[in-house]
């Protein structure tokens, strides 16, 4: 649904569902034979293993896309609950039940439960930042905007992409010009440690808050 100079335009409120701007994830072309994938890591005999959710089995994690995973997983890594990745990559033929050639890490972070996420697979991105709180879920039916002490703002958007992987998505809505600016660009969640493949920064009226976002399961890039 793209036109000219890559702007989507989301249905206008209250028909959001008129109009999806994804109807499932996006086919590229970098990432044939690869599959997206979220379960746990952990270190075994000098060895980062990642167990894919509702699977029993896992794999030796071999990082061919030079994602950093073992580094930033030590970083996260303590005695206070599991690891939690979403990476993308290809399952092989190994010893023992095999081995995963990571290509893209999209987020590590503690969680014992990021598996259960029942929003994941409808969410094209989500990007959260601090101080104050702050969070923004986009899907094919619009944008939700959480702010602290504020009731949740529901808004249509336009998506428009700046190349090298950078876009923005903006809305006038509520009397209010408002913006999500987002960047591939490795980003530490300064409250969890979380590590997510995206920065961020939202901006309402020339108010600037930053924070990290990291793409759903309704987008494939």
């Amino acid at each position: 649904m793209r036109v000219a100079r890559s702007l989507v335009l989301v249905a206008l409120l209250p028909l959001f569902a008129a109009c999806q701007l994804l109807d499932g994830p996006r086919e590229n072309a970098s990432h044939v034979g690869q599959t997206r994938m979220q379960g746990q890591l952990t270190a075994a005999d000098g060895k980062l293993l990642f167990q894919p959710c509702g699977d029993q089995r896992r794999y030796v994690v071999n990082d061919t896309g030079g994602t950093s995973v073992l580094q930033q997983a030590a970083s996260l890594a303590d005695n206070q609950g599991k690891l939690f990745a979403d990476v993308r990559g290809r399952i092989v033929a190994g010893n023992g039940d095999g081995q995963l050639d990571m290509e893209t890490l999209y987020r590590v972070e503690r969680s014992g439960n990021a598996c259960n996420d029942p929003d994941f697979k409808l969410l094209i991105l989500r990007a959260t930042g601090h101080a104050p709180e702050w969070s923004v879920r986009v899907s094919g039916k619009g944008m939700v905007i959480d702010r602290v002490g504020q009731p949740p703002m529901a808004v249509p958007y336009v998506e428009e992409q700046l190349g090298d992987g950078r876009f923005n998505l903006s809305t006038e809505a509520n009397n209010q010009h408002i913006e999500l600016w987002v960047a591939p660009q490795r980003c530490v969640d300064s409250s969890t440690g979380s590590i997510q493949h995206m920065s961020a920064e939202l901006r309402i009226d020339g108010q600037v808050q930053r924070g990290c976002g990291y793409f759903g399961g309704s987008r494939d890039d």
